[in-house]
């Protein structure tokens, strides 16, 4: 049976889509507990009876959010994999970094969700989450931090989200770091870009080279 959000996804048309788009911008800028379904239902245009009636509750809708970012996230890593597959590490980590960012800059909101989720001090209690280990997982087998990515080092872990959120701050920080450095959207991008290949690629090849 499709869900509510299959079928926002299958029609990025319809009010189910809209409407999706619109609790990913607002949750993602004011969290679970700052935002309304009023305020949704106003971004959207549409009245609150029919939010409910293609949505029903709040606790539903986010929900539906996070399960449609950990979608996007999937297949943007999944992307990722076959792009950089059979490269060499600072390659794939230089690629890796570009479209990643690129991806997250597009959708702040993705960022924002999870930095929220981390240090939040209010948080949405609910059995779905950001499927954090699965990704971190698969993105230290990418480093060549592990071969099996469920079996992964604390200490590659801790690798992994320090690339992670790295990305992550860049992004959800705009705001508070572009007027820091003059710099015209554009030209943060491609700084964050650089700055985090310039950081994080000599560390993790030189972590890498006695990798067996």
């Amino acid at each position: 049976m499709e869900t509510r959000l299959d079928k926002a996804r299958k029609d990025p048309e319809s009010m189910k889509a809209r409407i999706l788009g619109a609790a990913r911008r607002i949750f993602g800028d004011y969290g679970f507990h700052g935002t309304t379904m009023r305020m949704i239902a106003q971004d959207v245009g549409i009245d609150i009876s029919t939010l409910h009636y293609h949505w029903g509750e709040k606790k539903a809708l986010y929900e539906d959010v996070i399960l449609d970012i950990n979608k996007d996230l999937q297949k943007s890593l999944i992307d990722v994999e076959r792009m950089i597959h059979g490269r060499p590490l600072a390659e794939r980590m230089a690629i890796a970094i570009d479209v990643m960012t690129d991806y997250l800059f597009a959708h702040p909101e993705v960022s924002n969700l999870i930095l929220l989720r981390y240090f939040g001090k209010t948080r949405h209690e609910s059995s779905l989450d950001f499927k954090v280990p699965e990704f971190t997982g698969d993105i230290a087998r990418s480093m060549e931090l592990t071969r099996d990515p469920k079996n992964v080092s604390p200490r590659a872990v801790m690798e992994v989200l320090t690339v992670m959120n790295a990305l992550h701050h860049f992004v959800s920080g705009e705001n508070f770091f572009r007027p820091m450095t003059g710099l015209q959207r554009d030209d943060y991008i491609f700084a964050a870009k650089e700055t985090l290949k310039f950081l994080l690629i000599p560390a993790f090849v030189q972590r890498n080279s006695g990798a067996v």
